[in-house]
């Protein structure tokens, strides 16, 4: 069924749902009831050019009847004849409040008249009653695009977030969330630029950015004037860290690692620290380390898919597996998409003589492996590539 064509079914009344308000003489009701009859007709045929000429004779006849004004309204909505939809949604709301379809639909009518003000205010109003999903979802990217097109940010966003739970592999609402969080974050750039141009909170912003734009080195000196503004800052130690660790000079690789040592002095209890830690340790042949860091990890963050993954590995490196299974298990059912996760898995069931259950780990171990080679072939050539960490950045020079 086509997407307006469900949208329509979806708020279109049974045209003798709601009873006529005002007692009509006998005549004049005969002829409503024949003009209703006629648009049912035409409405179950599919025929809704036809339907509407009826309604309008309905309506004229009786200008209470809150069924055939919402149903004109509708049809004509539909029709994309916004100018002549809007007053007979809006009489419709009048006479009976609690027609929140109704309400969302003369909201998205004054959207497309440019009656922004009313639009947000029947918008607002019906949203939190809407139940089914499509319309909600229409009703939601109106919302944000009103908040976006008047710079409440904050509305838009909080919107996006309850669109996302609502319908979260909306390809129109991933968008919407993309364009609301980045506006944001310009708008928090600005302001911190007026407010702390030369904080540490500035230059780990700026830091961000230039990561962003691939430029790893200048990256790495705006972190270092953060930290040397404020040797605590939240954050700043780990991040570092993060690009330093990329390199495959040495020399970088152990300041990284000392790196993460103060993010871990700053906070202990931060168990990303402590996962990329037990990497180290397991990259340098230290299990013993490794199984320290990954439970620790592992007990402050129970759903963490990655610090028990990097527990299991380290159990396997000490010759026991039957410990390192449940947690192989728990972790693809926290990040099912993790081939290396499944990989794992089905290795350790083949050594356990569980056939069946290695091969289907390992299919989708294939599956997503293959769906990563698709995602970077398409990434590809729009993603910025950092650039290699040298002692000194050449951009200086």
């Amino acid at each position: 069924m086509p997407a307006r064509v469900a949208l329509l079914s979806l708020v279109l009344f049974s045209v003798f749902s709601i009873p006529a308000l005002s007692q009509q003489p006998a005549d004049n009701q005969n002829q409503i009831e024949l003009h209703e009859r006629l648009a049912q007709q035409y409405l179950s045929e599919r025929k809704p050019e036809l339907a509407i000429p009826e309604l309008e004779k309905v309506v004229a006849a009786d200008p209470n009847n809150v069924d055939a004004t919402a149903n004109l309204g509708v049809l004509l909505f539909f029709q994309r004849n916004y100018a002549d939809a809007v007053p007979q949604l809006r009489k419709a709301v009048q006479l009976n409040p609690q027609l929140w379809k109704i309400q969302a639909l003369l909201g998205i009518g004054e959207v497309r008249t440019s009656d922004f003000a009313d639009a947000r205010k029947d918008l607002e109003t019906s949203f939190p009653e809407i139940q089914e999903k499509k319309l909600k979802v229409e009703v939601g990217l109106e919302l944000v695009g009103l908040y976006n097109g008047s710079s409440d940010l904050d509305d838009a966003a909080r919107i996006i977030t309850q669109l996302k739970k609502e319908d979260p592999e909306n390809p129109e609402v991933l968008y919407a969330a993309y364009r609301t969080y980045a506006d944001l974050s310009g708008e928090s750039m600005l302001s911190l630029s007026l407010v702390g141009p030369d904080s540490a909170q500035m230059h780990q912003l700026l830091a961000h950015e230039e990561i962003r734009e691939g430029n790893t080195n200048a990256a790495i000196a705006q972190y270092r004037q953060a930290i040397a503004i404020n040797p605590h800052l939240p954050g700043a130690h780990f991040e570092l860290a993060e690009l330093l660790h990329t390199s495959e000079d040495p020399v970088f690789k152990k300041e990284a690692e000392k790196e993460y040592h103060t993010a871990l002095a700053d906070n202990p209890q931060d168990e990303k620290v402590l996962c990329k830690l037990g990497e180290i340790a397991a990259q340098t042949g230290d299990v013993k380390q490794a199984y320290e860091d990954y439970s620790k990890a592992a007990q402050l963050r129970p759903d963490d898919a990655e610090a028990k993954l990097g527990l299991a590995k380290a159990l396997i490196e000490m010759d026991e597996p039957d410990k390192a299974l449940p947690l192989l298990e728990a972790s693809v059912q926290l990040e099912p998409t993790n081939s290396n996760a499944h990989y794992r898995l089905a290795t350790l069931y083949k050594k356990l003589g569980r056939v069946e259950d290695a091969r289907r780990e390992v299919e989708l171990y294939k599956k997503y492996k293959d769906m990563k080679e698709k995602l970077r072939g398409i990434y590809k050539d729009v993603l910025i590539q950092p650039q290699e960490i040298l002692e000194d950045d050449p951009n200086d020079k």
